[in-house]
């Protein structure tokens, strides 16, 4: 009797360990479900997790979910603990354009390619603005002053080969700039960029559209251009494209989980996320972040992640973040 009992217990820790219940995998009757944000508290992937994790609950009361932080090396340190979780059915990762840059700069040992594409799930484009004071007033203002002296030019956004860095490359190499020139300075977070735009420290900013809004609204920053192909509602921005530079790019976002997974995990959590996309809560969370709904799954965004890595590497390489 005491031999069965220390054998239950055993189970029971086993299946708290891995987060799997009787049915084995999160897409099964109400297993636990893991989200991993690689990133600290409070950025664009730690609010695309726990808006998920509400949309999650929302589709699938019964289900519990946990959204937990994995923060380091634009998302390299959560990749390589990803990776230690090999077959784990239960466990997603949030990811995007930003971990795609990151891997090859930081020459990650660990790829995407030790994964499993789960989901694309939105895209932000970036805004350019700069201090209401600055003497920059248009797109044709900063290629003027770029030309002239390219060290001047002080531009504040994320992590360094992340996607804002990846923008004010594409934007230097647009104006004729050599893109090695640019001088960017990398911070943890919008909040650090921001508090460098005004206190007048930098030149300029680039950002999600999400993270500078509001300022432009209430006149403290001023917007020269967004990286969308058309003007965004309810912001009153011209395009690169208008303002002369051909530059068009998203920041996205998506699920992937770790590699190794049995076809039916692979199936459970796909059909589990996209019932979570399909809810009422997620739709909401969409429309009032400002994001642009851009689902994939499946073939379609696995290719989709091939033709993004081999992009980014091209553009990363050109502005020499790698060797």
């Amino acid at each position: 009797m005491r031999l069965r009992i220390l054998a239950a217990l055993a189970a029971l820790s086993v299946a708290a360990l891995t987060g799997c219940g009787e049915n084995g995998s999160a897409g099964g009757g109400t297993s636990a479900l893991r989200i991993m944000a690689p990133a600290a508290p409070g950025g664009g992937w730690d609010t695309t997790s726990r808006t998920a994790e509400q949309a999650f609950k929302a589709a699938d009361p019964q289900r519990k979910v946990e959204v937990f932080n994995v923060p380091g090396a634009g998302g390299t340190i959560g990749l390589a603990q990803l990776a230690g979780e090999k077959g784990n059915g239960n466990l997603l990762m949030t990811m995007g354009l930003v971990m795609v840059g990151a891997i090859e700069q930081n020459k990650s040992k660990v790829t995407l390619a030790e994964t499993t594409p789960i989901a694309k799930l939105t895209e932000e484009y970036e805004i350019i603005v700069v201090p209401a004071e600055s003497p920059l007033k248009s797109i044709a203002d900063l290629v003027a002053a770029w030309k002239a002296d390219p060290a001047k030019i002080s531009i504040a956004g994320g992590s360094a080969g992340g996607t804002d860095h990846i923008v004010a490359g594409l934007m230097a190499k647009a104006a004729g700039v050599d893109p090695k020139q640019v001088n960017y300075i990398a911070h943890s977070g919008g909040g650090e960029a921001l508090n460098a735009l005004l206190g007048n420290k930098v030149s300029l900013g680039i950002s999600g559209v999400g993270e500078f809004a509001e300022h432009v609204k209430s006149g403290k920053l001023r917007a020269l251009a967004v990286t969308s192909g058309q003007r965004l509602p309810n912001l009153d921005a011209p395009t690169l494209k208008e303002g002369g530079l051909d530059v068009e790019l998203a920041n996205w976002r998506g699920f992937v989980a770790p590699g190794g997974l049995s076809d039916t995990d692979k199936k459970a959590l796909t059909d589990l996320v996209t019932k979570m996309h399909d809810s009422q809560a997620w739709k909401d969370a969409v429309a009032k972040n400002g994001w642009i709904d851009s689902f994939q799954t499946g073939q379609q965004f696995t290719d989709y992640l091939n033709t993004e890595q081999t992009r980014v590497k091209a553009i990363i390489a050109e502005m020499g973040l790698v060797s």
